[in-house]
């Protein structure tokens, strides 16, 4: 099994989830089943799909656990988006969630091409022998 908490992506996908939570709390109340829940729900999963992942006994469910947890930074950037240009979020708050957003992006992302790359490379490597 993998440890979460060796992982870069993992930490940054834990703070973002606290940051998102502390700073869905002024939101209008009448956005509570609305914006407000749609920024918590794929930040929740962003975390909780990589821990899902590092629990699976294949590469394969591994990776795939990663995708489902970068598809969801990418639909938690498009949230914030929206809370921010509606002015539910003071205007602090997105330029805080935005580059924490990114930088989770970017650290899944480059779990995800490493963890390819090494599939691709260990392909390339099985190929030459079986002749």
């Amino acid at each position: 099994m993998r440890d979460r908490r060796k992982l870069m992506a993992f930490k940054l996908a834990d703070q973002l989830a606290y940051a998102v939570y502390r700073q869905t709390r002024g939101m209008p109340p009448e956005e509570k089943f609305g914006l407000t829940l749609q920024l918590c729900n794929p930040v929740v999963l962003v975390a909780s799909s990589i821990v899902e992942g590092c629990a699976r006994h294949t590469e394969s469910d591994y990776l795939r656990s990663l995708d489902m947890a970068y598809g969801s930074v990418r639909e938690l950037e498009c949230q914030i988006s929206h809370a921010g240009g509606l002015g539910y979020l003071d205007h602090e708050e997105p330029k805080a969630l935005v580059p924490l957003a990114a930088e989770t992006r970017e650290a899944l992302g480059g779990l995800i091409r490493a963890l390819r790359g090494k599939g691709q490379k260990a392909k390339g490597k099985g190929q030459g022998r079986a002749q």
